[in-house]
């Protein structure tokens, strides 16, 4: 039997999932694996680097799952520094250029991976490249970004972040610990957008309370610089902020430059678009996976761009599998996300409001003010949740909680009622666990539940 070359284009969890899960299916004398990564690390956690730039963690190594030396002595051929600069899909090769000598190749394959991640949004402004400006996404960039604060003089300290995304919100949190007087400039309403105002506004209170200054409303419009070159204020709304350091929170996109060169199919978001197989649609010998790519949303019924570690790995998963002739899918996502900023913890699933009436859902909503424990247990912290249900149905179609200890990973609970089409009815029937020093005896979540019955009931749809 003739040796299949499966060739990997990215070395973070997509793709060194995908060569790792095809190696334990296939041997080298059936499956030739080639991965290129044009970072100097693979197999690492990104959604860590904001704990590691924080002091949380405390190693830049404690983020890696797998060196190079391990995924090499599993026989992957993976290539560090070096870039994909063209795949030619008819030729089915693609060329790479080794960074450090500037030698360009081509490498053949029978099966393709593209793994390409995302990229930090960085909006054309003037002055957007100036030194001390970062955005955060790949290990490379935390170091360059813990080097630029090892620059900053002592004395009065001062960050801005542009964004006020899980990215925002987590790097406001880390430039916090690191001494700074941190400005988070953002462009919305409220921070984190991926809630609803309302419940945006219980996480911009909790910022105001740490030290952390919120300008809502204020998109970012220059950044100035210094003499020496170096970053040393941002322009938002007319107003000048000065910064030592700039950090981008505005959000990722998909890198699919590669893709799009080419022809590969792209949603409405810039992401590849694949099967449930994790193939990009179209191509019987290319998969894709990871943050470059669009993943159905089962609770919309659309396509949409999420960037988690949590799916990436899934995908490696299936898209191994597959390679190597077993079988997976991946069916698809209701969008669950967890972040803090410092002891807020803040968690949503499913949709929000204007998710809801963007794909033609009406419903209602209920909010719901609770704790975390028994009330009269010590420690127990308040807690916001948030519920949408579909009008008539009662369907589940969104959770949000902001609180304090215990508060995200409850998300849990509803993201699972989310995946099975639960109605809110039937989830406050719950066989939750209960004690006092985790929860009361009606968990939040269950509340919410119930107030949530009730106010369709209230609309006459119950």
């Amino acid at each position: 039997m003739a040796t299949e070359r499966l060739v990997v284009i990215g070395g973070d969890a997509a793709g060194m999932s995908a060569a790792s899960q095809a190696r334990r299916l296939k041997g080298p004398d059936e499956l030739d694996i080639v991965a290129f990564e044009r970072g100097h690390f693979t197999s690492y956690s990104a959604c860590g680097i904001p704990y590691w730039v924080g002091g949380d963690v405390a190693e830049r190594d404690d983020l890696i799952a797998r060196t190079p030396e391990e995924h090499r002595a599993r026989s992957i051929d993976l290539r560090l520094r070096t870039e994909i600069t063209e795949i030619d899909v008819a030729g089915r090769r693609v060329r790479a250029l080794a960074l450090e000598t500037g030698e360009t190749y081509w490498t053949g394959f029978d099966k393709l991976v593209i793994a390409t991640g995302a990229r930090p949004v960085r909006p054309p402004l003037p002055g957007i490249d100036a030194p001390g400006v970062h955005g955060v996404q790949t290990l490379d960039d935390g170091q360059a970004l813990l080097d630029s604060l090892d620059r900053v003089a002592a004395g009065r300290r001062r960050a801005v972040v542009v964004g006020a995304g899980y990215i925002g919100v987590e790097m406001a949190e880390a430039m916090l610990k690191r001494g700074f007087e941190v400005t988070v400039l953002n462009r919305g309403e409220q921070p984190m957008a991926t809630l609803d105002p309302d419940m945006g506004r219980l996480v911009h209170e909790a910022m105001d309370g740490l030290g952390i200054t919120t300008v809502n409303g204020a998109g970012a419009t220059a950044v100035r610089t210094g003499a020496d070159g170096r970053v040393e204020a941002v322009v938002a709304g007319g107003v000048r902020y000065p910064a030592d350091v700039v950090v981008l929170g505005i959000g990722v996109e998909p890198e699919t430059t590669l893709a799009r060169a080419v022809g590969l199919p792209l949603g409405p978001h810039g992401g590849l678009l694949t099967d449930l197989s994790m193939r990009v649609v179209g191509h019987d010998d290319i998969w894709a996976g990871g943050d470059c790519v669009e993943v159905l949303d089962l609770v919309a019924g659309r396509t949409r761009h999420i960037a988690l570690g949590t799916h990436a790995n899934k995908h490696g998963q299936v898209i191994g599998a597959n390679v190597a002739g077993g079988y997976g899918t991946f069916p698809g996502v209701v969008g669950t996300a967890v972040s803090k900023v410092c002891d807020l913890e803040i968690a949503r699933t499913g949709l929000r409001e204007k998710d809801a009436r963007a794909v033609g859902l009406r419903f209602v909503t209920a909010t719901v003010e609770s704790t975390g424990r028994a009330g009269y247990y010590p420690g127990a912290r308040p807690m916001t949740v948030k519920m949408l249900a579909e009008y008539r149905t009662g369907r589940l179609l969104g959770t949000q909680i902001v609180g304090r200890e215990g508060a995200a990973k409850r998300v849990d609970i509803a993201a699972v009622a989310l995946t099975a089409g639960m109605t809110v009815d039937a989830m406050t029937a719950l066989d939750l666990g209960y004690a006092p020093p985790f929860s009361p005896v009606w968990d939040p979540v269950l509340v919410a539940a119930r107030r949530t019955v009730a106010a369709l009931r209230r609309a006459g749809t119950a």
